[in-house]
């Protein structure tokens, strides 16, 4: 299956691997770039995709897995992560810190290890679907395993 995943898929597809995920990337047939079109792709419901928010945390990188019913509160964000100021980051600032483009980034398989915060509403889903590192690739998973391969934190986002 790898040789048909784009590369930032692969990446991420070895570091599900790595880290006992349970499931396997699936390539859509159009782009993904929001829940909404990722849940109409997949038949589930908008708060069962995990939506991978990169934020630019007092010049940190800050990885928020929201629920795709749920606008981020940067002002709850921000106290919750301990940090001055919390606002939406650059293309730039996220290809940077995890190798992925806006539309496509995945919770796991970043150059290196970035701080996450995973919404809570994502329990209420017996299956949750993550990005694959791609705009056209995404994963089933769960909370709970959101949460260990992250080694996240589970908060209220808004």
């Amino acid at each position: 299956m790898s040789e048909k995943l784009p590369a930032n898929a692969v990446v991420v597809e070895s570091a599900l691997r790595s880290l006992g995920a349970t499931g396997e990337i699936v390539v859509l047939p159009e782009k993904a770039p929001t829940a909404a079109t990722a849940a109409a792709q997949l038949g589930c419901e908008v708060g069962a995709i995990a939506n991978s928010l990169i934020f630019d945390a007092d010049g940190s990188p800050l990885l928020v897995l929201t629920s795709g019913a749920h606008r981020v509160d940067v002002e709850l964000i921000a106290r919750t992560a301990g940090v001055e100021r919390v606002r939406r980051a650059t293309p730039e600032f996220v290809r940077e810190a995890t190798g992925q483009p806006i539309g496509g980034v995945a919770p796991v398989g970043h150059p290196a290890p970035v701080r996450t915060l995973v919404d809570n509403w994502l329990s209420k889903h017996e299956v949750v679907w993550a990005a694959g590192g791609h705009p056209h690739t995404v994963f089933p998973t769960t909370f709970d395993e959101l949460v260990r391969m992250t080694g996240g934190s589970p908060v209220d986002v808004e």
